[in-house]
């Protein structure tokens, strides 16, 4: 027993090293993220827009939830962080709705991780109408006024928003993650480069890429208005 744990302990800390190895220092274009042709338009103000584009069912997603949440907390108001459920085929719009619906009836902080949970750890496909509907009950929503908003027309119109998001934003698959409406990164984007490694690895090194990206946001935000400003005539 005793040389098991001195094994776990060696093995976690060979995985905290080649993480700190594999962390990308320096992130490129092409490489480590990808900049949009066309940069979208944010409405965060002076704060750098944050975008998760997601999918309540995708395992990935599941999984880089904590360190992304964890993530979040520690931008304080560095950033304004948002997210996008999307659709790649007419089945996913459910769980699009529910999304819509949690965040308008204020249950979606109470809930969004225990619809994660309700998927990924209970192993119950919250993917239909039905399904959905049952979720929001046992989980103290009154039916009808979840109904009234799952089914109005606020919610519809925010999933066809999500869904001409998805397309601006070119997404090609879940979890990605957009930095003032320009960058794009995810597990997957890095891991290309830093090959087969754990997935806490590839998420840790990812958050350092979306820290790179947002200083990188924020430099070019405050440069920006000074490039725009005429110059002053002299006298």
């Amino acid at each position: 027993m005793r040389f098991l744990q001195h094994a776990l302990a060696a093995l976690s800390l060979s995985l905290v090293a080649v993480g700190v190895q594999a962390a990308p220092d320096n992130p490129q274009n092409g490489v480590d993220y990808r900049t949009l042709e066309k940069a979208q338009q944010t409405d965060s103000g002076n704060k750098v827009e944050v975008t998760e584009f997601f999918w309540y069912s995708c395992p990935h997603c599941n999984s880089l939830e904590p360190t992304l949440v964890d993530w979040v907390k520690k931008q304080g108001d560095k950033i304004a962080f948002k997210r996008v459920p999307v659709a790649f085929r007419d089945s996913m719009v459910p769980q699009q709705k529910l999304y819509y619906t949690l965040e308008a009836m204020g249950k979606l902080d109470e809930l969004h991780g225990k619809v994660f949970d309700a998927i990924h750890k209970q192993r119950q496909p919250t993917d239909t109408d039905a399904a959905i509907t049952d979720f929001a009950v046992k989980n103290g929503i009154d039916k009808q006024k979840f109904l009234d908003v799952y089914n109005s027309f606020g919610v519809q119109s925010k999933a066809r928003r999500a869904s001409q998001l998805q397309q601006s934003y070119q997404i090609d698959g879940v979890p990605l993650l957009a930095v003032d409406g320009r960058y794009l990164t995810s597990p997957a984007i890095v891991g290309q480069s830093l090959g087969n490694r754990p997935e806490p690895v590839l998420y840790g090194a990812t958050m350092q890429v979306m820290d790179w990206l947002v200083a990188k946001a924020a430099k070019e935000q405050k440069a920006a208005p000074a490039a725009a400003a005429p110059a002053k005539q002299s006298k």
